[in-house]
């Protein structure tokens, strides 16, 4: 028995509604259900009247409710006690990252927060953003760096921009590219270029930039399922691609040529994280750490006026 299972079966009580209490502790429906009958297998009894027109608590439900509701209370004592005597940002915070960012942002990420909090404990995980979005949600993760907008403001969760990373074109060595300046969507239009495999926001991202639908057929094109694949066929000379500004300034000099879009784009990279995390100041913390300084080639969010 958790905590965590008590908050469900709290939250169902007071909502009497699976998918409005799932949506008030930012889990998915099903793993409420599930974590919730894990939670009656354990204590060997019926909690929840499944048969009822509406959702009903059995009566040692609503016995155990009542004291649930003691212990968390107790339990949010406990915290608020440690948080006050606890320096900000230590401690273990899970944090999950997009893989077009992680290898590019982590070391400097992970530098920037050992120096300012020593005590910090980053546990990352790298996955696309719909699986990240996911793991949030479930409380599996406490925070995520994603590119914006990550579609959740409006469900409770925060979305702090960061920084804008442009991107840029990357062709192979003695590309007919390397006689332009910049290079326009309509040039874009007509080169061979190489995009990520479905999963990755990423891919969206080009698809919008270079206008894919005029440059011939998906078929065609290869479907990579990393930037550093992306990097070794265009050094093979099979094509073009575009890549984030921290991206192209790991690539090994003077192998490729690299150009600037005349229609500059980017992407907006941001921390998010559920509006009613207990520790949201913390984060917000760390979001202004991470936002005060933008990496270089990339641009600073501008102050709204």
């Amino acid at each position: 028995m958790t905590l965590r299972e008590l908050r469900y079966l709290v939250a169902l009580a007071d909502l009497r509604h699976f998918g409005r209490a799932a949506e008030c502790c930012h889990v998915t429906q099903p793993t409420l259900s599930a974590q919730l009958r894990k939670l009656e297998a354990y204590l060997g009894q019926t909690l929840i009247d499944r048969n009822a027109r509406q959702i009903e608590l059995t009566p040692v439900g609503e016995q155990i409710v009542d004291r649930a509701r003691r212990l968390l209370a107790e339990a949010d004592d406990i915290l608020r006690l440690t948080r006050q005597h606890r320096e900000p940002l230590e401690g273990v915070l899970n944090i999950g990252i997009i893989p077009t960012l992680a290898p590019y942002f982590l070391p400097e990420l992970l530098r920037r927060l050992r120096e300012r909090y020593p005590k910090l404990q980053l546990i990352v995980q790298e996955d696309f953003t719909a699986n990240l979005v996911a793991k949030l949600k479930d409380g599996l993760l406490d925070a995520a760096l994603l590119a914006l907008p990550a579609s959740v403001a409006d469900l409770g969760y925060v979305e702090r921009p960061l920084f804008d990373e442009p991107f840029w074109l990357v062709c192979p060595p003695g590309h007919a590219v390397a006689q332009r300046d910049s290079v326009d969507a309509d040039a874009m239009a007509e080169l061979k270029m190489l995009l990520l495999t479905d999963g990755h926001c990423m891919k969206g991202q080009a698809l919008a930039i270079c206008r894919a639908g005029d440059a011939g057929s998906d078929e065609a094109d290869f479907r990579a399922t990393s930037l550093e694949t992306l990097r070794q066929l265009v050094g093979a000379g099979l094509g073009c691609t575009l890549l984030p500004s921290l991206a192209v300034s790991q690539l090994p000099p003077g192998q490729f040529v690299v150009r600037p879009l005349r229609e500059a784009a980017s992407r907006r990279i941001g921390l998010v994280w559920p509006s009613t995390h207990r520790r949201r100041d913390e984060l917000e913390l760390m979001a202004g750490l991470l936002a005060e300084q933008a990496p270089d080639g990339t641009w600073p969010i501008k102050a709204a006026a």
